[in-house]
Parts: C-alpha cells; sequence; structure tokens
C-alpha cells in the first residue's frame, strides 16, 4: 500500500508546498492517475478558497459578491486548466522526478488504453478466436 498524505499535509501540498520524499510515488501517482485533471482541479479550488471567502464578506449587496466569488473562481479555473501541464511537471520535479516525467507516464497510459480498445478481444469478444 502507497503511502499518503495527512490532511495537513495534502493541504500543504494543495497550496503549492512540497512533500517528503517518502511521498514521492504518492506525487506521481497524483499527477499521472486516470483522475489527475480533476484532482488538479480540486487543488486549484482549494488555493482559490481564502480569495472566494473574501469576496462573500465584503459589505456589498448579495449578488455582486456571489458574482464576483463566482466569477473570480470560473477566472481562475480557467488560468490553471491553460497552465495544468506545467504545474503538474513542477509538483513531479520537485518530488524528485526528472522533467516530464509525468507526461510520458500519462502518454504511456494513454497508448496502452488506445491499444487495449482496439484490441481484437475487446473488438470480437473472449470467444470469438477462429
Amino acid at each position: 500500500m502507497r503511502a499518503r498524505p495527512n490532511p495537513l499535509q495534502w493541504l500543504w501540498y494543495a497550496l503549492g508546498g512540497g512533500l517528503p520524499r517518502a511521498l514521492s510515488p504518492w506525487v506521481l501517482a497524483d499527477t499521472t492517475g486516470r483522475t489527475w485533471i480533476w484532482r488538479h482541479l480540486a487543488r486549484a479550488v482549494v488555493q482559490m478558497l481564502p480569495v472566494v471567502a473574501a469576496c462573500l464578506v465584503v459589505p456589498v449587496p448579495l449578488a455582486y459578491r456571489l458574482s464576483a466569488a463566482v466569477g473570480g473562481l470560473l477566472l481562475g479555473l480557467m488560468f490553471s486548466v491553460a497552465f495544468m501541464t506545467e504545474t503538474i511537471e513542477h509538483r513531479v520535479a520537485k518530488a524528485g522526478y526528472p522533467p516530464g516525467t509525468a507526461a510520458q507516464l500519462r502518454a504511456e497510459r494513454a497508448e496502452r488504453d488506445r491499444v487495449e480498445r482496439h484490441s481484437t478481444y475487446r473488438r470480437d469478444g473472449a470467444g470469438s478466436f477462429d
């Protein structure tokens, strides 16, 4: 079983901090697994929560506060998506892996998935070998 960060370590990691070297395999799995995009977006939302919260407590009408909070969150997520691969590679490099490792592992997994989807076994079923 792979070691996982505790909640405080994960929060620090989500805010851009590094984790102990013992958690490097977890960082690589976090940034290359099938859900890596959703995990990245979750970290981005955590990073923006203080700003969103600040928007909600400003003494102006509620509609202004909500529109500022939602607009800021959406704008922040757009920037986060725009720089997603660079951010991921930086996280992986901070964990001690060579630059490009995450992209290479994701590409290898995508190729394996593509080959599996187009394999004879998948296409024709298990009982159709002649």
